[in-house]
């Protein structure tokens, strides 16, 4: 039990396991640890048994750790289900993953109460909620000592669906069944990233995603703590590093982008000097952003590209990076692969499919042709990113295959054309797009959220364009510009550009 909260419980009882950074609740490891015990009596006593699998619908609380380590502890596949899902998309995947129980925050009661309706068979226990389903009276009946039969568990997290119907990544049980048994994760974490007892972590991003809640996990296992962000603001991140003297923090490229758009006095109000680590990950990084924030926070930047599936992982740090931009990195465990569309190997600086060789084995719950697809005949398995590799083996991801755009017979990844136009000062966010062309096939679309809405019209449009002329060739400039006041994206910065793409070509379609 060398990597658990139940170690540090007893060694370091009284440190911040979880500090909140908006209302300041701390939870100590002493607390952690009860409460989590708590939690595994609570479900063997709802007739969970090793192996089963349940889900929680919550938001960034401090309860939501317990609940995850107590699920941990009891040997169970815990599934977290984003809490901006719909009542129809929670109830799909808490029915397709099996659930035997549904922890829920009340705060989202009629969500709740739907998929209640939906999967009438799942019990449901609420947080703030009185009565049968008060979770907090039931927790409160339990012991705060472990279950007899602990045995490490693990998460099946859902792929958020950007491009079709979200799907459970499932891999087995830990083979040690130790609870305190250590993870790859934790390793990496260790090892390349410099995690200990003595980190302070800011986690700025929704816990039901795989990063903030696996590295928040990492974190727990070598004793440092956690300040998780109820919600992410740019000035608040800044305030909460400088207040508790945070040492590593977790990002996303939006994060970035907004951090530098911040005025330069906010930007400089905050003390950042403690910061030794500043991960990021989740997308490709623009050029011109990492390079700006390199500037400003010095060369703690870390980056790595990986999935929710574990597949393999690659590693690279600002130093590396300043001498190959662009690159995410060699890789820490996996070989990487750039396959053709038969999948055969392609040499450097060849873009094809990215592959990963000789790491962990997953499948997509009840979805075998999914898990098939992302299989190749060598057995290595795809995220479906496009990328290329150099001749020292760092890898550069182009864009995902199922977002690319073929207009008059030419490969046009977006991801080129987003990374220069989020770069232009009077651009917050965008999304481009391929959308049904009579002429072309497909035409490029870039759907702008400005940073000031009132500016959006021709003039800016035109502004725009202008400005990229120089920087693409003609095939890839958009043939439309199109304003929004706001983009579909998950708090974590992942855009839902499938829910783009489908509202255009539907209006194609017409």
């Amino acid at each position: 039990m060398h990597y658990h909260p139940a170690i540090h419980a007893l060694t370091s009882p009284d440190k911040a396991a979880v500090i909140m950074g908006a209302s300041g609740d701390v939870m100590t490891y002493r607390e952690l640890d009860a409460r989590s015990n708590q939690v595994a009596h609570l479900l063997r006593a709802r007739g969970c048994q090793i192996g089963d699998t349940v889900a929680l619908f919550f938001d960034n609380h401090p309860l939501f750790f317990a609940l995850v380590w107590g699920a941990q502890r009891a040997g169970l596949i815990y599934v977290a289900i984003s809490c901006r899902l719909t009542a129809r998309e929670a109830a799909y995947i808490a029915h397709d993953s099996g659930a035997k129980l549904l922890f829920g925050n009340s705060v989202f009661a009629d969500v709740l109460d739907a998929v209640a309706q939906q999967v009438a068979d799942l019990p449901q226990l609420r947080l703030g909620e009185a009565g049968a389903r008060d979770l907090a009276a039931a927790l409160a009946a339990m012991p705060t000592t472990p279950i007899g039969d602990e045995r490490g568990g693990i998460d099946m997290l859902y792929s958020s669906g950007t491009t079709g119907q979200p799907k459970g990544v499932r891999v087995p049980l830990p083979e040690d069944p130790a609870i305190g048994a250590p993870t790859g994760l934790m390793e990496i974490a260790r090892g390349a990233f410099g995690i200990n007892a003595d980190s302070v972590y800011l986690s700025p991003a929704p816990l039901y995603h795989a990063a903030p809640l696996r590295w928040s996990l990492a974190v727990h296992r070598l004793g440092g703590t956690v300040v998780c962000m109820e919600r992410f603001d740019p000035e608040a991140a800044l305030a909460l590093i400088a207040r508790h003297r945070v040492t590593v923090s977790q990002w996303v490229p939006t994060h970035f982008v907004r951090l530098l758009k911040l005025d330069p006095a906010t930007r400089d109000r905050h003390d950042r000097s403690s910061m030794v680590c500043a991960i990021h990950a989740a997308a490709p990084c623009p050029v011109p952003v990492k390079r700006a924030m390199i500037d400003w926070w010095g060369p703690v930047l870390r980056e790595y590209y990986a999935g929710t599936e574990s597949n393999g992982f690659t590693f690279i740090t600002s130093e590396e990076w300043l001498q190959r931009p662009g690159s995410v990195g060699r890789a820490l465990s996996g070989v990487v692969h750039i396959c053709d569309d038969a999948g055969e190997d392609l040499p450097p600086g060849s873009e094809g499919q990215v592959f990963f060789a000789g790491a962990s084995t997953f499948r997509y719950h009840n979805d075998p042709d999914k898990t098939r697809a992302a299989t190749n005949r060598h057995g290595w398995t795809s995220l479906g990113d496009v990328g290329w590799l150099d001749d020292a083996g760092y890898l550069y991801l182009t864009d995902r295959k199922s977002f690319m755009i073929i207009a008059g017979g030419v490969n046009i990844y977006p991801q080129e054309i987003e990374n220069l136009l989020i770069t232009h000062p009077a651009v917050a966010d965008v999304a481009v797009i391929g959308v049904p062309d009579a002429d072309l096939g497909e035409r490029v679309v870039a759907v702008v959220q400005p940073v000031d809405i009132a500016a959006a019209g021709p003039a800016l449009a035109a502004d725009l364009l202008a400005w990229l002329t120089p920087q693409l060739s003609r095939i890839k400039l958009p043939r439309q510009i199109d304003f929004r006041a706001e983009l579909p994206r998950e708090p974590t910065g992942k855009l839902f550009k499938r829910h783009l793409r489908d509202e255009y070509r539907a209006a194609a379609g017409r």
